[in-house]
C-alpha cells in the first residue's frame, strides 16, 4: 500500500514529466475512447493561447486484462473471429494495446528551429451526448455538432475535407451511427477508413493513434486501408487497400462511452 500514489490515473503523465524534467502544465484528461484527441486538443490549446511553445501530447492504453475482457464480453461487444469495421458481417470489437505521442509546437518555434513537420492542427470539436452510459445518441445530434464545431474553429467547410479517419470500432451501433453521420454531412462522398482492423481497439489511445495515421497520410499522401473489410453494409467510399491520393485536410473522429465526441482537423504541413 505504500506505493498507492503511483497508481493514480494521472501518474503516467506525472512520471513522463519527471523523466523529462518538464516543469510546464501536466494535464491528464479522461474521456473514454475520446481521450487521445482530447489530450491533443489540450496541448493545442496551451500553444494557441501562448501558455506554451511546445507540448507533448498523446495517450496509452493496455486494456487486455481479465476484468476488461469480461466486461466487454458481458456487454456482447467482443468479436469472435476478428475486427471487420463497417462490414455487413462485423462481429464486434477486438481489444488492442498501444500508444501514440505527438510533439506539438507553435509555428514560430518550428520556423526558428527549422523543424520538419508531419502536419498542422487546424481545430478541434468536443461535445457530449448526455444520453447513455455506453450507447451513442440516436440520430447523432451531438456528434454532428462536434464535427461542425471543429470545422468552424478550423475555418473549413465540409467540401474542404479530403479524407476521414473513422472511429470504426466494428460494433453494430458505432458503425451504423458513424456511417449515418458521415453520409448526412458528406453526401458528395469522400474516402473513409478505420484502422482498428489492424491495431484492434486501443480504447483511450485510439484517438492519438488515429491522429498519427492521419499525419502519416498527409506526409506520404497514402490513405490507410480498412483491414478486415470485405463487404460493406454502408454506402461509403471505404478504403479497402492503401490508396494514393492528394490529401490536404483530414478529419479524425473518436466517440467514447458516456457520449464523448471528439473531432480533430489536421492539414498538410
Amino acid at each position: 500500500l505504500q506505493d498507492w500514489l503511483e497508481m493514480l490515473p494521472h501518474m503516467g503523465a506525472i512520471a513522463a514529466a519527471r523523466q523529462m524534467g518538464a516543469t510546464g502544465p501536466v494535464l491528464a484528461p479522461m474521456a473514454a475512447c475520446a481521450t487521445g484527441i482530447w489530450a491533443i486538443a489540450q496541448g493545442f490549446e496551451l500553444i494557441r493561447t501562448g501558455q506554451c511553445q511546445r507540448a507533448i501530447a498523446g495517450a496509452v492504453e493496455a486494456p487486455i486484462t481479465p476484468l476488461t475482457l469480461a466486461g466487454f464480453e458481458k456487454m456482447g461487444a467482443l468479436a469472435q473471429t476478428g475486427c471487420y469495421p463497417f462490414d455487413r458481417y462485423r462481429e464486434g470489437l477486438v481489444l488492442g494495446e498501444g500508444a501514440a505521442v505527438l510533439v506539438l509546437e507553435s509555428a514560430e518555434l518550428v520556423k526558428r528551429r527549422g523543424a520538419s513537420v508531419y502536419g498542422q492542427i487546424l481545430g478541434v470539436g468536443l461535445t457530449a451526448d448526455a444520453y447513455h452510459l455506453s450507447a451513442p445518441e440516436p440520430g447523432g445530434k451531438s456528434a454532428i455538432a462536434a464535427v461542425k464545431q471543429c470545422l468552424d474553429r478550423s475555418r473549413l467547410s465540409l467540401s474542404d475535407i479530403d479524407y476521414i479517419h473513422a472511429h470504426g470500432t466494428s460494433t453494430q451501433l458505432n458503425d451504423q451511427n458513424e456511417a449515418k453521420l458521415i453520409q448526412s454531412l458528406f453526401p458528395q462522398g469522400l474516402p473513409v477508413s478505420s484502422t482498428k482492423g489492424a491495431t484492434g481497439h486501443t480504447l483511450g489511445a485510439s484517438g492519438a493513434l488515429g491522429a498519427a495515421f492521419c499525419l502519416m497520410s498527409l506526409k506520404y499522401q497514402i490513405l490507410p486501408p480498412t483491414v478486415g473489410l470485405k463487404e460493406s453494409e454502408f454506402d461509403l467510399d471505404l478504403v479497402k487497400v492503401p490508396r494514393q491520393g492528394e490529401v490536404q485536410r483530414v478529419l479524425c473522429l473518436s466517440f467514447g462511452f458516456g457520449g464523448q465526441n471528439a473531432v480533430l482537423a489536421l492539414g498538410k504541413g
